[in-house]
């Protein structure tokens, strides 16, 4: 998936003497901005495992790098199972979908290993109840947002129930540490959301949800900083969207398509 543990290497030795932190920050941004996502995966997976050595932890900048390479990656191994996995309902012939389904396990096989990698870095080595706060809260939604992405494509491993544990307790600790107007919280309560009505199938509580958290941050909308108005009007704008689609479809209608914050930038 990223880059060979050789290349990688070699790439190190090549900075070595230097500020490797700062250097590997560097790259990281060279790289999506030149959208070579999985090679920005190994860079940011680098900092994170110094990390364990040093006590230290992600500046604003390192985790936003961290959530986009990934979000990339993992965004194109989602957009390609969603499209075989219809296949399944598709007048497909016999042999079409066959190899769709070949092709498909593939896909799952990749992102699940996508997922664990990203996984493992936020268990242990990122999310840290101790020092809670906007970061913890930021890992912690975004561990519910990978295990969500397990739950989709791998809904017979049972990851729903991590993905709903996660998100809850990322939830309790917004609701006391950051502003309703917060885009952290908002694209939490927004992918949270989502996670109850497309995995947990719990359409009433995905509407109060995002309900709760649109008007919340309404009522607060005067107080919003500048700095954050684009991102959080937009998540707000994404959430009445998607309240709009739950209310007006049957119950029993699972074409809807919600949309998310799939690790977004704040």
């Amino acid at each position: 998936m990223t880059m060979s543990r050789f290349d990688l290497e070699k790439f190190m030795e090549s900075i070595s003497g230097s500020d490797e932190r700062a250097q590997l920050v560097a790259i990281a941004r060279t790289a999506e901005a030149a959208e070579r996502y999985e090679d920005m995966c190994s860079f940011m997976k680098q900092i994170v495992t110094n990390l364990h050595t040093s006590g230290d932890t992600l500046t604003i900048e390192e985790r936003n790098l961290l959530s986009v390479a990934y979000k990339n990656v993992i965004g194109t191994r989602r957009a390609s199972w969603r499209t075989l996995h219809a296949m399944d309902e598709t007048n497909t012939s016999a042999t079409d979908l066959k190899l769709a389904k070949v092709y498909k396990s593939k896909v799952e096989d990749e992102l699940e290993k996508v997922c664990k990698e990203v996984l493992d870095m936020l268990e242990n080595k990122l999310v840290n109840d101790d020092n809670q706060g906007e970061a913890n809260v930021f890992f912690l939604k975004m561990t519910g947002d990978y295990y969500r992405y397990l739950a989709e494509s791998l809904p017979e491993k049972n990851f729903k129930q991590d993905a709903a544990e996660f998100y809850e307790k990322a939830y309790q600790q917004a609701e006391v540490q950051l502003e309703p107007t917060h885009p952290i919280r908002l694209g939490l309560a927004l992918n949270y959301s989502v996670c109850h009505y497309e995995i947990l199938k719990n359409k009433p509580e995905a509407c109060k949800l995002a309900k709760k958290a649109f008007d919340e941050a309404i009522s607060k909308l005067d107080k919003l900083d500048d700095v954050d108005y684009k991102d959080s009007t937009l998540i707000m704008q994404l959430l009445r969207d998607n309240l709009t689609l739950w209310t007006s479809s049957p119950d029993n209608d699972d074409n809807v398509q919600v949309e998310d914050l799939s690790d977004e930038e704040n």
